[in-house]
C-alpha cells in the first residue's frame, strides 16, 4: 500500500458572482502521507479554512481533483461523503465545540455513536484516549469544569475516537495560552507518529509550523513550499 493518503490536484474555489466574485483557491496541489504532519499558514482571508473544508469534503471545489487512498471523492454522493468523513477523518478546531451538558467521556463518544458503533467498545476506546491525553481523572467532568487546555484535549480525543486515517486541524492551539498550546501540539506530534496519522494543520503560529514535516504558505490562491526563513519566525515554542 502506498504511504500517500490524500492528493489534491488543481483545486479552485471562488465565491460570489460577476464583478464581485473572489477567487480564493486558484490551483492548489497537495500530497499528504501517513505519519506525516503538514502545516498550512497564510494571512487571514487567504483561504486556509476553505481549503481545509474541501480536503475534509465539507465543501466542494469548483474545479480540481481530490483523491483519498487513490479513490476520487468528488464523484461521491452526500451519503458516501458523510460515511467517508465519519470513518476516515477526524476534525479539531480552534474552539473545542464540546457539548456543555455532556461529560468529557460522552463528548468523546459522540462521533462513534453517530456512526452506530457498539457502545461498550466505544466507551472503552474513549476512556483509553482520554487517559492517553492525560485526562483519566476527568472522564465525568463537564466542559465547564475543565480548563481551556483540558477542553482542547477532550476535543482531540473526540477527533481520534473513530480511529481516522486523516486528522484536519484548524488553528487547534490558537485559543490557548502558550503552555497549553505547546502541550496540545506535542500530543498531536506523538499521536501522529505512534498511530501513523496523517495530520494537516492550519495555523498562524510559524514556530509550530517549523516543527512539522512539510510547511506551506497559501498565497494568491496557491500553496508555496517552505516560504519563510527562520529569521522571520516570531512565535517560538517555549
Amino acid at each position: 500500500m502506498s504511504d500517500i493518503l490524500l492528493q489534491a490536484r488543481g483545486l479552485r474555489k471562488g465565491f460570489g458572482e460577476g464583478a464581485g466574485r473572489i477567487e480564493v483557491l486558484q490551483g492548489v496541489d497537495l500530497t499528504a502521507r501517513r505519519g506525516e504532519m503538514t502545516a498550512i499558514v497564510g494571512a487571514s482571508g487567504s483561504g486556509k479554512t476553505t481549503l481545509l473544508q474541501i480536503l475534509g469534503t465539507l465543501d466542494a471545489p469548483d474545479e480540481g481533483e481530490l483523491l483519498f487512498n487513490d479513490r476520487s471523492l468528488l464523484g461521491c454522493n452526500e451519503d458516501e461523503l458523510s460515511r467517508h468523513r465519519n470513518v476516515n477523518i477526524g476534525f479539531i478546531f480552534q474552539f473545542h465545540h464540546l457539548l456543555p451538558e455532556f461529560t468529557a467521556l460522552e463528548n468523546v463518544m459522540l462521533p462513534g455513536r453517530i456512526g452506530g458503533q457498539r457502545l461498550d467498545e466505544l466507551a472503552r476506546r474513549a476512556e483509553q484516549l482520554l487517559a492517553r491525553v492525560g485526562l483519566e481523572n476527568r472522564l465525568h467532568h463537564r466542559p465547564g469544569e475543565l480548563s481551556g487546555g483540558e477542553q482542547q484535549r477532550v476535543a482531540l480525543a473526540r477527533a481520534l475516537v473513530v480511529q481516522p486515517l486523516l486528522l484536519l486541524a484548524d488553528e487547534p492551539t490558537g485559543n490557548l495560552d502558550m503552555k497549553s498550546g505547546s502541550d496540545v501540539f506535542s500530543l498531536l506530534q506523538e499521536l501522529c507518529r505512534s498511530l501513523g496519522l496523517c495530520v494537516i494543520m492550519v495555523t498562524h503560529n510559524l514556530g509550530l509550523a517549523e516543527e512539522m514535516d512539510k510547511k506551506f504558505s497559501l498565497v494568491g490562491g496557491k500553496l508555496q513550499k517552505n516560504p519563510w526563513p527562520a529569521s522571520e519566525i516570531t512565535e517560538k515554542r517555549k
